[in-house]
């Protein structure tokens, strides 16, 4: 295992410590127990948007963690869960009297940890509401969740919902344009690499040199199929006919493509896999209105992408488009 960390057991606190002084103009950091706020968190009149899972995929979720996205994160232990107490602390610390959205991916352990958080918060006056995040479309059920899991679309979300709390809207609609989110957008991975956690000091799965993953999950999870590997516009029909398919989109539909790196993968090549899932868009006749290439929802290391969907309407195009300034995406400022 080759990594630039001291000990395993400290990298998630060693890395929350660097991650507070680089961006002490936008967010401050709580220890015990640990989480992310924005630095002018709480604010006056608006809803909190609270999510969290367990680190190694970052930026997501800390690194989005500012004005026009997410009031707070939890960061758990490496492809761990974050407790109940985290998610409380920082769902007080966010609290302006607005209410508080907790938006979870599909894992068990985030759902658990949320809703026991959501009813100790309540039980404190807390006003709570939360959406479920579950786009992927490869595998109903996986090692991490019963049903679908959470993955590249969580980021969609946090952005969208998180400019709709800014308009100060209340609770229950920021919470419905979540939901409406979570309905209109698909997702599928596919790794050509595992990764390693630190404290386990060796690769999640064996992935053979010739070999891919088609389907894999965030947490390492095993996929669809293996196969040997092929063109990156093989990979990327792949990934994106099982996505049109699934909700499915339709001729005419104004869409958002996502193409997303898992952490080790170039961004030369996210650009080529984009350049072919625009193509395979377009020959569905969906028009693509907003598009997003990068490495924002990561699984430590590995190499390999995903895409994602979403499907658009006038308010969700004018809601990305809003302003947002977060560690990790800024634009409109």
């Amino acid at each position: 295992m080759k990594k630039l960390i001291n000990r395993a057991e400290d990298v998630v606190r060693e890395s929350l410590e660097g991650f507070a002084a680089a961006h002490a103009d936008l967010i401050r950091v709580n220890f015990e127990p640990a989480y992310v706020a924005r630095r002018d968190a709480p604010v006056n009149g608006k809803v909190g948007v609270v999510s969290g899972g367990g680190s190694g995929h970052e930026p997501l979720h800390s690194g989005y963690v500012g004005m026009g996205m997410l009031d707070a994160a939890c960061p758990g232990s490496i492809f761990s869960s974050p407790t109940p107490d985290q998610m409380l602390e920082a769902s007080k610390a966010v609290d302006g009297g607005a209410g508080i959205l907790h938006i979870i991916k599909n894992y068990t352990g985030d759902q658990m940890n949320f809703e026991m958080a959501a009813e100790l918060g309540r039980a404190e006056g807390l006003e709570i509401d939360s959406a479920v995040i579950d786009d992927d479309v490869a595998v109903t059920d996986s090692l991490y969740t019963a049903g679908r899991r959470g993955v590249g679309l969580t980021v969609l979300a946090e952005k969208i919902t998180g400019a709709a709390a800014e308009e100060r809207r209340s609770l229950k609609e920021v919470a419905n344009i979540c939901r409406q989110v979570n309905s209109w957008g698909r997702s599928m991975g596919m790794a050509l690499t595992s990764c390693t956690v630190p404290h386990i000091g060796h690769p999640m799965f064996d992935l053979p040199e010739n070999e891919m993953e088609i389907g894999i999950g965030i947490h390492g999870e095993p996929g669809r199929k293996r196969l040997p590997i092929q063109s990156a516009d093989e990979i990327t029909a792949m990934l994106m006919e099982p996505v049109i398919q699934d909700l499915p989109y339709r001729a005419g539909d104004r869409v958002l493509l996502f193409v997303n790196g898992m952490g080790g993968t170039p961004l030369s090549e996210l650009y080529i896999v984009y350049r072919q899932a625009l193509s395979i868009a377009k020959g569905h006749r969906l028009n693509v209105e907003r598009s997003f290439v990068g490495s924002y929802i990561t699984s430590l290391e590995m190499a390999g992408c995903s895409i994602t969907l979403l499907k658009l309407d006038d308010t969700l195009i004018r809601l990305w488009d809003a302003p947002v300034k977060t560690p990790a995406l800024r634009w409109g400022i």
